[in-house]
């Protein structure tokens, strides 16, 4: 039996309690720690209870080990959810990464499991905050001046507003869990950092106009550069920039100024156009013009050389007969002058008249055409 039951014992007992090996024990007036055996044989008539035959034999504890091997064995099934991968640790080493759905891992504490999310897709936002509005009863947005003002490489001072969509890299969760300590705090510190180098680089101007898909492309691969250096384990799904705007305190400046150089846009397109309309109508009269003047050049010249060669040949003619073509010459010449003008001839041995009678023998040939006679009605 054990020396807490005995009545007396190698260094004997008092009437009150046991003696501890170094004398009699303290007497305290507070409660008495429960027995360890009277636990245990408790325990023992429980488990009888429970047995076949209600006797704890061999047999029996036997069965009790198998149904706490098979509890323990069985506790090594887990379910990975849809926007879940599950990452298996082997004494805290990563062995295995599993597909969503129901799987198994040796029990613990020899294999255990981590389900981060990394299918889902996480937003970050920069320079801005959603907070409660009980006012409205629902959400408001909130500027945050010291994330959302940078300085542009101009020596300006613009207001980004932006978010960042990301993920967990399939074959990266490992490096997520294990190579960084706060991810979201990392993702937007280097968000913050790639965006202010980007704006740094560039003039106010082209940001708050025309190039903001440059801008983002740029602050996109430079995050995805810095989180693989880091090995984070992190892919960049986009940048998007919500709102770029100058300072509040400056904005009405910044917009008159816009305005002005709308106009000036507008005015230049509209110079040009006018430009377009007019310049080809000048260049085609100027060509028609010239067109016109090589016409001209070019007729006169042919016909001064006609004009020559048609004297030097009367003159080849005239050399061979002079008397001849110089009559020719002259009746041509009077046929020419005198062909289309009306005519008196005289003849001062003409019955003393003097007036040579004229007959028009051209007018005669133009004689009248006999008109039709219309039919009055049937024959008589």
């Amino acid at each position: 039996m054990p020396w807490t039951n005995q009545g007396g014992g190698p260094w004997g007992a008092g009437p009150k309690g046991p003696k501890s090996p170094w004398g009699q024990g303290p007497q305290s007036s507070g409660p008495t720690p429960p027995d360890l055996e009277d636990l245990l044989r408790r325990g023992q008539d429980r488990l009888k209870t429970i047995l076949p035959g209600g006797h704890f034999s061999n047999f029996g504890l036997l069965l009790v080990i198998v149904a706490v091997v098979v509890i323990w064995g069985l506790s090594g099934f887990f379910r990975v959810q849809s926007e879940e991968l599950g990452v298996v640790m082997r004494f805290g080493k990563h062995v295995r990464t599993v597909q969503p759905g129901l799987n198994y891992h040796l029990p613990y504490p020899i294999e255990a499991v981590l389900l981060p999310k990394a299918l889902r897709v996480n937003s970050i936002s920069v320079g801005m905050r959603v907070v409660d509005d009980p006012r409205r009863g629902g959400t408001t947005m909130r500027d945050v001046p010291e994330e959302s003002l940078m300085l542009t490489g101009d020596e300006n001072i613009v207001d980004v507003d932006f978010t960042v969509l990301w993920r967990i890299k399939p074959d990266g969760v490992g490096n997520y869990l294990f190579n960084i300590q706060n991810p979201e705090g990392t993702v937007k510190a280097v968000a913050e950092s790639a965006m202010r180098e980007v704006v740094g680089r560039s003039n106010i101007q082209p940001i708050l106009t025309g190039a903001r898909t440059n801008i983002e492309n740029a602050v996109h691969e430079l995050m995805q550069k810095t989180l693989d250096d880091y090995g984070s384990g992190v892919a960049i799904q986009q940048v998007q920039m919500q709102k770029v705007d100058p300072p509040s305190q400056v904005i009405d400046a910044f917009r008159d100024v816009q305005a002005a150089r709308a106009d000036l846009e507008r005015l230049q397109n509209e110079a040009q156009t006018y430009a377009n309309r007019v310049l080809p109508d000048a260049r085609g009269r100027s060509t028609q013009i010239l067109q016109n003047a090589e016409a001209y050049r070019e007729q006169t010249v042919a016909e001064a050389k006609g004009q020559t060669a048609r004297f030097l040949k009367i003159y080849d003619e005239y050399k061979k007969a002079p008397d001849v073509t110089r009559q020719r010459m002259y009746l041509e010449t009077m046929e020419r002058v005198f062909g289309g003008a009306d005519k008196v001839i005289l003849d001062p041995g003409a019955g003393g008249q003097g007036v040579v009678p004229y007959l028009p023998l051209n007018e005669l040939s133009r004689r009248p055409q006999p008109q039709a006679q219309p039919q009055t009605g049937g024959n008589r």
